[in-house]
């Protein structure tokens, strides 16, 4: 999508140690390291841990992992040069990042917004392997395929990158959809042909594309969407576009048909490209006709970063006063996030300025009685001087929040806010009001409070706050794919995240460590010395990796050794080639203890010194990735 208006002139080239002008290899991972608590920086709301991000792109479930892609140029803090981002989740709600997805200097074509589906029945014959195909589509002015076979973790370009479906005027943004009536694949793209509107096109094996109707809708500008949703034992179809305004209707295999004379909104604040909200899309592939979605928020920036993702919400069609409508919750998995929890009831709050307990972080849910007010807000982030962060406005006479329609039942209002850093989602009346901004709630040290502030009465009937741990307290490995629990941490040594796995630097012995810890199991992993002598895994560690068992692959002296300190345990003379990847597997049986490489058997020793310990990595006098550790 078009955003000049935001490009500034700030890079992070300095920052992030990179230089986008030379080409990497890819995957690529080319990101700083962080704690995630550096100012403004969501700690419940997904952020690129470098550079820039702007749409979500293709978010999509696979086999008990969630996929969220989206625009990002991982070179600076402003938009330019897009690739695909990418950060995985098994809740929906703790994020990890991961390699570049879409790489410019590996895919062709401007890597702009669009969308993906798993292919799980191979309907485009491109399975290779246990994995179903991940398919995505972007480019402008004609739509392009990148596909996946191992995860959606890295993407080939279809068909050396020919467009599959080009409309007339500008276009971008694909969005790809299955119909289980007609049982075609649908695909929905914004072009300007004749003024705003979106050109419907449709597939039985998701590469070839016959172009289907016409939908010309001046409200409707990029990113579109459509939704197949339930309501009433049956379903609609949603479509909506880049600034949440939507349409409810129907989908014939071919063609979108309303009888709505003009869109509603999803999100009822400002939303344009840069703002709070932006260029929202559902989960595909999801059980049960679930429906989460998650957007772009623009006005948040840090020292590394730029732009956030919303927290995502379930999206549900309900019948209400003003007829059918789209109602946004925040997803149930927040239950994972709450920590303690302070409750007020039967509160009576008259023409004052009433304090409440507030936080850094936290959820508020309340449900007032409005009749005998005028106005009531909440103001966050509050000082005992008055001063305050942000705040939102219940008008009881105009019967609105923030100026859009909230009608009292039988004299009550609910409201369920989410505060964080750089953040706030407010839901009005279970979700049939949903509002979200970008607040920087950092600009008052110390101001966490919460005043309740009523013109007229308003008895609070229930108010709680609930604090919500950060996401990215415990947050696991980028690159390093494992099943091992527990944090990781380096004992000695230089450990980064590269696109590989996990990349150890050391002059000596450099260990990196989880604080699982085992006595009998089978441990899996790949190892490679990139340089330097040796590479290894590590397991029966203690803390500080003063006492360990460890497996390495020698170039020094062209052997795999098992050894602990002090001793050598077993030697086997073996050609070592740096840049290659071994595959290690150790059973570990009391004292008996038995090596295999790339499966075959080297060693079968017995040793009782350490019993039980932590499993970890080690590198020796050189550099080494470690990848696909897995303990069972």
């Amino acid at each position: 999508m078009m955003i000049k208006a935001l490009v500034a002139t700030l890079t992070l080239i300095g920052v992030l140690g990179v230089r986008a002008d030379v080409p990497k290899d890819y995957p690529d991972f080319p990101y700083p390291a962080t704690n995630y608590q550096e100012d403004n920086r969501g700690q419940f709301h997904f952020s690129t841990r470098g550079g820039w991000m702007n749409d979500v792109n293709a978010p999509l479930y696979y086999r008990g992992v969630y996929h969220l892609y989206y625009q990002h140029n991982p070179f600076s803090l402003v938009w330019d040069t897009m690739h695909w981002g990418h950060a995985t989740s098994t809740d929906l709600v703790h994020w990890t990042q991961r390699p570049i997805a879409l790489d410019p200097h590996v895919h062709p074509g401007d890597l702009w917004s669009g969308g993906g589906v798993v292919d799980t029945g191979n309907t485009s014959g491109l399975k290779a392997g246990d994995d179903d195909p991940i398919i995505v589509y972007s480019g402008t002015n004609g739509v392009t395929v990148f596909y996946s076979l191992d995860g959606g973790n890295t993407f080939k370009t279809y068909a050396d990158g020919k467009k599959v479906a080009t409309p007339g005027g500008t276009s971008r943004d694909p969005k790809v959809f299955w119909d289980p009536e007609s049982k075609h694949w649908g695909m929905v793209v914004w072009s300007d042909e004749g003024g705003n509107g979106l050109d419907f096109y449709t597939s039985t094996n998701l590469l070839d594309w016959t172009f289907a109707s016409r939908y010309q809708a001046d409200w409707a500008f990029e990113c579109p969407n459509m939704i197949r949703m339930p309501i009433d034992g049956g379903y609609r179809w949603v479509l909506h576009d880049g600034s949440g305004e939507y349409q409810v209707g129907d989908w014939d295999g071919t063609a979108f048909h309303t009888d709505w004379t003009g869109p509603q909104k999803i999100n009822q604040t400002n939303t344009y490209a840069g703002s709070g909200y932006y260029a929202a899309l559902n989960f595909s592939n999801l059980p049960n006709d679930r429906v989460v979605s998650m957007a772009w928020q623009g006005e948040n920036q840090g020292s590394s970063w730029t732009g956030n993702a919303s927290f995502p919400v379930d999206l549900k069609l309900k019948h209400t006063s003003d007829g059918l409508r789209v109602v946004s919750n925040p997803i149930p998995e927040l239950a994972s996030l709450r920590e303690n929890t302070q409750t007020l009831k039967n509160l009576t709050v008259a023409d004052e300025r009433h304090a409440l307990p507030g936080g850094d972080t936290y959820e508020l849910e309340t449900t007032l009685d409005v009749r005998k007010a005028s106005k009531v807000s909440l103001r966050l982030h509050a000082s005992p001087d008055g001063w305050f962060d942000g705040q939102i406005v219940y008008d009881a006479k105009a019967q609105t929040l923030d100026g859009t329609p909230l009608r009292p039942v039988d004299g009550k209002i609910k409201l369920h806010l989410l505060v964080d850093r750089g953040q706030l989602d407010v839901f009005g009346n279970d979700g049939e009001v949903y509002q979200s901004y970008n607040v920087n709630f950092d600009s008052l040290p110390g101001g966490n409070g919460i005043d309740l502030v009523a013109d007229g009465r308003v008895q609070v009937e229930s108010l709680t706050v609930t604090q919500l741990a950060s996401i990215w307290k415990h947050r696991a490995e980028s690159t390093l794919t494992t099943n091992v629990e527990g944090e990781w941490y380096p004992a000695r040594g230089t450990w980064s995240d590269v696109a590989g796995g996990k990349q150890g630097q050391s002059s000596g012995d450099g260990f990196y460590l989880s604080k699982a810890s085992g006595s009998d199991f089978t441990l899996d992993g790949d190892v490679k010395l990139v340089d330097g002598i040796a590479a290894a895994l590590t397991f029966r560690a203690d803390k500080d990796a003063s006492q360990h068992y460890t497996v390495n692959v020698d170039a020094g002296a062209n052997v795999v050794k098992l050894w602990r300190p002090g001793r050598d345990i077993a030697t086997v003379p073996f050609q070592v080639e740096r840049g290659r990847t071994y595959h290690f597997k150790v059973v570990a049986n009391g004292p008996s203890l038995k090596v295999w490489v790339d499966g075959n058997q080297v060693i079968d020793a017995t040793d009782d010194t350490i019993t039980s310990g932590q499993f970890g990595m080690n590198v020796y006098n050189g550099t080494a990735v470690v990848q696909n550790l897995t303990v069972r």
